[in-house]
């Protein structure tokens, strides 16, 4: 049988997470110095965007990896129990 292997890859789950959690930090860093100027609103639209990517990298890493911790859990409790 041959043995699964996780889709996502340590460094991959990490910049989900990193992604995710800088969006949050320089957003809320913006809000903290916000005068609104022009350049500040491109600030806060390429932070959005970054936000919502982290936000949609980490619910697929996350929703891969329990994927994954399923199957290999099966494969493991179906090659026991055939030794």
């Amino acid at each position: 049988m041959q043995k699964y292997r996780k889709r996502n890859t340590p460094a991959f789950t990490f910049l989900a997470y990193f992604t995710f959690f800088a969006g949050v930090a320089l957003f809320l860093i913006g809000i903290y110095n916000a005068d609104m100027q022009l350049n500040e609103k491109g600030y806060y639209i390429a932070v959005m965007i970054l936000v919502a990517v982290g936000a949609i990298l980490t619910q697929k890493v996350t929703r891969d990896n329990s994927e994954d911790n399923e199957i290999i859990a099966e494969q493991n409790r179906s090659s026991s129990h055939s030794s």
